[in-house]
C-alpha cells in the first residue's frame, strides 16, 4: 500500500482510548486508620478526629498530592488512572518533569510508540530527539493505545516514509509551552500546520483528539497525552 493511499485512512483513524481503571476501591486500609484512632494518652489529634470517614482521609491525602509539584495543573478525565498506572519513578508525573522531553517520554510506559517514532528506531531518518530537547515546546503525545488503533500495513507504510512520518510526528508539536488555561485556541505547529485546540478543563480536544491527561510538565516542554494520532490536513486530504 503506498502512503498516499494510506494517509486518508489513517487520517480518518479516531481511536477512542479507555485507560486501566485504578482499582481504588478495597484497598484494604480501612482498618488501619481505625487502629491509629485509638486515644494514646489522652492526646487529641485533629486531623483524626475530625475525620469521620477514613476514605475521606485517603482522598484529601491524594488530593494534596495532586494539589502541589508538577501535578498542580493537570487536566482530564485519565489523569487519575494515569497517576495509578505510574505511581512513581522515572515515567511519573513527578519523574517526568525532571527531564527534557523526549527522555522523559521514553521512560512513560505509554508512549513507547511515540518513542521509538522520534528517536529514529522506527525509521533511522527521522530521529528528532535533539530537536525536541532542544527549546521550549508544547507536546502532543498520542499513547500507545492510539498507535495501535492505526492497521498495521498503515503505520508501516507511515514509518517507511520519512517526509510523512517527520511530517505528522512534528504536526504534534506547538513551539512554546502552553499551560491548560492557556492551550485553548489555534496553533501553528512545527509541521507548519495549524491545530486546533477546543474545550477546557477535563474536557479538552485537540482536532478530533480527547486530551487524557494534560499539563504534564518536563524541563523543556508541556506534554499533552492523547487517545488518537493527528494527520495533518494537508496529508488527510490526499487521494
Amino acid at each position: 500500500m503506498t502512503t498516499r493511499t494510506m494517509l486518508p485512512r489513517l487520517g480518518a483513524l479516531a481511536a477512542t482510548i479507555a485507560l486501566m481503571s485504578a482499582c481504588s476501591g478495597g484497598m484494604g486500609e480501612d482498618a488501619s486508620p481505625a487502629a491509629e484512632g485509638q486515644p494514646a494518652a489522652g492526646q487529641e489529634e485533629p486531623a483524626d478526629s475530625g475525620m469521620a470517614s477514613d476514605g475521606g482521609g485517603m482522598a484529601s491525602d491524594e488530593g494534596g498530592d495532586m494539589a502541589s509539584g508538577p501535578a498542580a495543573d493537570l487536566v482530564g478525565a485519565g489523569c487519575a488512572d494515569y497517576a495509578a498506572m505510574v505511581p512513581d519513578g522515572a515515567g511519573s508525573v513527578e519523574g517526568m518533569a525532571q527531564d527534557p522531553v523526549s527522555v522523559a517520554a521514553s521512560n512513560n510506559p505509554m508512549l513507547t510508540t511515540l518513542t521509538s517514532a522520534v528517536s529514529g528506531e522506527l525509521n533511522p531518518e527521522v530521529d528528532l530527539a535533539d530537536t525536541l530537547d532542544g527549546d521550549e515546546f508544547t507536546v502532543f503525545a498520542p499513547v500507545d493505545d492510539a498507535f495501535a488503533a492505526i492497521p498495521e500495513e498503515d503505520l508501516s507504510a507511515l514509518a517507511e516514509d520519512s517526509d510523512a512520518l517527520s511530517g505528522v510526528l512534528t504536526y504534534h508539536v506547538v513551539p512554546g509551552q502552553l499551560s491548560p488555561d492557556e492551550i485553548a485556541g489555534t496553533h501553528t505547529t512545527v509541521e507548519g500546520e495549524e491545530v486546533e485546540v477546543t474545550g477546557e478543563g477535563d474536557e479538552l480536544m485537540v482536532d478530533g483528539a480527547t486530551v487524557i491527561c494534560g499539563g504534564v510538565t518536563t524541563q523543556n516542554a508541556t506534554v499533552y497525552l492523547i487517545d488518537t494520532v493527528l494527520m495533518p490536513p494537508s496529508m488527510a486530504e490526499q487521494d
